[in-house]
């Protein structure tokens, strides 16, 4: 869940998740529907459907998970970041760890703007081989709470003696590029139900995930207005009540049962700020 997500945005839904997932043997009899349901919100729909794979394979496997970070690689979703992570801090393995956080620390702390190859090999190089655990924690946690991307709090710092840019090493590396749109959902309500469309199951972003269709509208005034941001792109979304046209593919669901549902991050957003959930 924290790969690409806040942790405080991950807090509800860890709790929530566990309560009805409480096993690897609950996740891996779930329908897939079941557990995007609950992913709802977190975004990177993806990350869900692996683990789910990956808990299918688990439990084909006698249900014993893997000892060290070469077998979590073999796993659906789990990339060498999320290996090296799992297996120090569950297993006591000495392997590094490089997220984005310890990136910017490495780099500030060894005054370089060091590439993807060369930060694992200083994060390797660094690692204390009794404590990789508390090790791979300190340093994550301290590019989270301390060695902050805009403003670095140097004055609170346990390592500033051997920092070489006391947090003013400039990136230069480009950053992608912001990208603004517009775009408008119908938001159609009858006898406490709300109109749903699915995507495809073979749509290449968030296939099989529910949402308001996609609504354009003449109209200057909007039920509701609200930002949404997506990798790279800022959307204005506007929201108007309205009924949807008959051949509109989707179904009437009722409010009781929309939560259920594996919704979009944008419509959960446009769900509750009309009150609905």
């Amino acid at each position: 869940m924290l790969q690409q997500t806040r942790v405080v945005a991950v807090l509800g839904h860890y709790e929530e998740f566990l309560q009805r997932f409480p096993t690897v043997h609950k996740l891996a009899a779930a329908r897939e529907a079941s557990v995007l349901a609950a992913w709802s919100g977190l975004g990177y729909y993806r990350r869900a459907r692996d683990m789910h794979a990956a808990a299918k394979i688990i439990v084909r496997c006698g249900g014993k998970f893997p000892s060290n970070a070469a077998e979590w690689l073999l796993l659906p979703g789990i990339g060498r970041y999320t290996a090296a992570a799992i297996a120090s801090i569950a297993s006591g393995e000495a392997v590094a760890v490089v997220d984005g956080n310890v990136k910017r620390v490495l780099s500030r702390v060894l005054g370089e703007d060091l590439a993807e190859g060369e930060l694992w090999r200083a994060a390797e190089a660094l690692l204390s081989q009794e404590q990789p655990a508390d090790f791979n924690q300190a340093l994550m946690e301290l590019g989270a709470t301390v060695c902050l991307p805009e403003r670095a709090l140097c004055h609170a710092c346990p390592v500033i003696q051997l920092c070489a840019t006391r947090g003013c090493l400039k990136n230069s590396r480009s950053q992608a590029p912001q990208h603004k749109r517009e775009i408008g959902y119908a938001l159609g309500r009858k006898n406490g139900s709300v109109f749903l469309t699915q995507r495809p199951k073979e749509a290449s972003l968030m296939p099989g995930m529910w949402e308001l269709p996609e609504f354009q509208s003449t109209e200057k005034t909007a039920l509701l207005t609200l930002r949404h941001s997506i990798t790279v792109t800022n959307y204005l979304v506007r929201v108007n009540q309205a009924t949807p046209k008959k051949r509109t593919p989707g179904q009437w669901v009722h409010r009781s049962r929309i939560t259920r549902l594996p919704l979009t991050g944008l419509t959960q957003k446009i769900l509750r700020a009309a009150k609905i959930i």
